[in-house]
């Protein structure tokens, strides 16, 4: 009987280490792509508006965001609620604790990143991501600070559209891709989907 078990265990877990490092070319394809036009868009934005290396719309939580919107669509942080609310929220947090606390960085981060949190936690909207937009309104360089509210607009707002455009239509393209995967985001695109397209 334990040699049974034991043998029962060894054969599942043979199984999880086979499905865990499965590699899937055709979803590693749509990741890529999906990835690659998104920030090459933001990219390009910020080549057009802006020179030298002051990244303005490219933050680095955008980063963060590609590897959940077009790698691991299903999650719940993916979803567009979370993708555009948690980041608007999070930078509007961020500027107006810069405001109040400009000099005192050693206070003004945490108080940033934790208000972040709690308010996405409150609003339904947590995108682990959004804790970095929050912290870059605090210690991001003059260029962003000079932003003030304009930031939570241009490049947070601009840039999670741009985003959320992108997944929508890269994360679409296959029948083994949905997004968004939430039922009621689901039901209603691919409604829309259909009488666009008329079938």
């Amino acid at each position: 009987m334990p040699v049974q078990k034991i043998k029962r265990g060894y054969r599942k877990t043979r199984y999880i280490l086979y499905k865990e490092t499965l590699v899937d070319f055709k979803e590693h394809f749509w990741s890529f792509l999906g990835s690659f036009f998104g920030i090459g868009i933001l990219a390009y934005i910020q080549s057009i508006h802006f020179t030298g290396n002051d990244a303005v719309y490219l933050i680095g939580s955008f980063g963060a965001s590609s590897v959940l919107v077009y790698g691991i669509i299903q999650s719940p942080f993916s979803q567009p609620r979370n993708l555009i609310g948690g980041h608007v929220i999070s930078a509007f947090i961020g500027v107006t604790v810069h405001k109040l606390a400009p000099d005192i960085i050693w206070i003004a981060a945490p108080l940033a990143v934790s208000f972040a949190i709690i308010f996405m936690q409150i609003t339904k909207t947590l995108h682990p991501p959004g804790g970095a937009t929050a912290l870059i309104a605090i210690i991001g360089s003059d260029k962003i600070k000079a932003l003030g509210y304009m930031y939570v607009f241009s490049p947070v707002l601009v840039g999670c559209l741009i985003l959320f455009l992108t997944a929508l239509v890269f994360n679409n393209m296959t029948s083994s891709r949905t997004y968004p995967s939430h039922s009621t985001y689901h039901k209603h695109y691919h409604k829309i989907r259909k009488r666009l397209v008329g079938k």
